[in-house]
């Protein structure tokens, strides 16, 4: 399932980075506990945007924006882009529910939901990359407007199919890889977009948004899939997925160009694709969090599978619960990404703590005795699960130089997205072979040690080390600076470790 994350690193981008690469601050770098620094409140003019000059109801690039939950909305271009998301995200979670049903009432198999969860994503492993690289070079606003009409019509030849009732389960694999395709440069040109159309002081705050937007789609979707399923069959929720691509592509026809904060383009090079791997090996504050996406993302998020199988197998239910247990999900992840957007930093420990903290609701959750524990935990699992995800995405889009956003951007959700092709199969087979309990057990295993294990990792490059208070109205479990520690100094150790969360 998809949306939406070291020492010596580039700082928070301001504006001016997107004509020039940026530098470190010192030797240092930023701390990785931390995580970059926040956005500056003011920046230099884009150089899509004349100085002199702002359009009605657009903030002047070099004002600062005042911060608030939504502040990203004060943007016309942005708000034209969040109103077209949020129908077409209502049809792509209709369709996702839809196509994991039809597969399973086809077949009756869990690995086949896995496999064709598997093959949608499988693109992205094999050339996830590339995908970053087509966004550095073009015009990200024309790329958009090519992957989202294409995505309309693989809905609309699904909905075809079905609705004339010749539908097999090889055309599903079929169009499922393609759609993977065409993800491929649609997932990091859209994540990189968001740049373009908010600036570097708004970065955090619209991804955050754009989370609540594909979230709050999925509170609508799933329902009224569950009803579309029931009552007519799921080729009409193809039908309106298909239809609803409509409705980003008129937005970005009415974007004016002129208010993007547009940077220098990438011109055609060879070793483009390593310099982004090169590039991100050599800042830790972007690899260990895109390490721990990529455990997560492979492991933790098959929820296609192990819903599917906890509706039909565990409580001998149908569609309709399968759909109310999405929504609850959703709900949990609508709050999630309110909460980040309020938040004006994105801390590396609260990374790390959410992400633990899914793995272990998912482990309460695969043991949860009755339909309705396991319906309650729906929420916080969403909510940690979206607090992770939102937090990992923008402390790396932060942290990364504009020039190399796009490769960055396409590596996270190459690891995050393209890791489902290995964990789906797998988790698919354990989940048919031992059941939907072990199943959902092995993947809250595996993110929670993943979590511990990347924590430790970046309180070690930071110097810290991690301590048991037993203490009443103490933190149980804290970073505290190394007594042995040549890295840092004990005024920035104090810090990183005492600075709020």
């Amino acid at each position: 399932m998809s949306t939406g994350h070291g020492a010596d690193s580039a700082p928070a981008p301001s504006a001016a980075d997107h004509t020039t690469p940026q530098q470190p601050r010192d030797a240092r770098g930023p701390d990785p506990v931390r995580g970059p620094d926040p956005a500056p409140a003011a920046s230099a003019p884009s150089p899509g945007v004349p100085a002199s000059t702002a359009a009605p109801g657009v903030p002047a690039p070099g004002a600062p924006v005042k911060p608030s939950m939504f502040s990203s909305l004060r943007i016309r271009n942005y708000r034209l882009f969040a109103m077209g998301q949020v129908v077409s995200n209502t049809g792509t979670w209709m369709q996702r529910i839809a196509q994991d049903w039809l597969v399973h009432s086809l077949t009756g198999s869990s690995t086949a939901v896995g496999i064709t969860t598997a093959l949608q994503f499988l693109p992205m492993l094999l050339f996830g990359l590339y995908g970053g690289v087509i966004a550095d070079r073009c015009s990200k606003r024309r790329l958009l407007f090519v992957t989202q009409s294409t995505m309309g019509v693989i809905g609309l030849v699904l909905a075809a199919l079905t609705l004339s009732g010749n539908v097999q389960v090889m055309h599903v694999y079929v169009l499922a890889f393609a759609l993977g395709l065409v993800t491929v440069v649609d997932n990091p040109t859209r994540q990189t977009f968001v740049s373009e159309m908010v600036g570097p002081t708004q970065i955090r705050n619209a991804v955050s948004l754009n989370s609540a937007n594909f979230q709050s789609a999925r509170l609508v979707g799933p329902a009224v899939a569950g009803v579309l399923i029931s009552a007519v069959g799921g080729g009409w929720a193809f039908l309106i997925n298909g239809l609803s691509f409509g409705a980003p592509l008129l937005g970005l026809l009415l974007m004016r160009g002129a208010e993007l904060h547009t940077g220098k383009r990438v011109q055609r090079g060879k070793g483009q694709l390593r310099e982004g791997l090169r590039y991100v090996g050599r800042h830790p504050e972007l690899l260990w969090p895109i390490v721990l996406v990529g455990f997560i993302g492979t492991f933790g998020f098959n929820f296609p599978i192990w819903l599917t199988a906890f509706t039909s197998d565990v409580f001998d239910a149908g569609a309709g619960t399968y759909g109310t247990l999405n929504f609850l999900m959703a709900v949990g992840s609508v709050a999630g990404a309110l909460l980040a957007a309020r938040r004006g930093q994105s801390r590396m420990r609260l990374m790390a703590g959410a992400a633990l903290a899914f793995g272990v609701l998912e482990l309460a959750a695969a043991l949860s005795p009755s339909y309705w524990l396991f319906a309650a935990l729906m929420a916080p699992i969403g909510l940690a699960g979206l607090t992770f995800n939102v937090t990992a995405n923008s402390s790396v889009q932060l942290a990364s130089d504009p020039a190399m956003r796009g490769r960055v951007m396409s590596l996270f959700m190459m690891v995050f997205v393209g890791g489902t092709p290995i964990g789906g199969p797998i988790m698919g087979w354990i989940t048919d072979t031992w059941g939907a309990r072990t199943g959902f057990l092995a993947g809250g295993l595996v993110s929670a040690a993943a979590a511990v294990a990347v924590a430790l990792v970046l309180g070690r490059l930071a110097g810290l080390r991690p301590a048991v208070s037993l203490r009443k109205g103490s933190r149980y479990v804290r970073f505290v600076p190394r007594e042995t520690s040549e890295t840092r100094e004990p005024s920035e150790t104090r810090e990183a470790v005492t600075e709020p969360a």
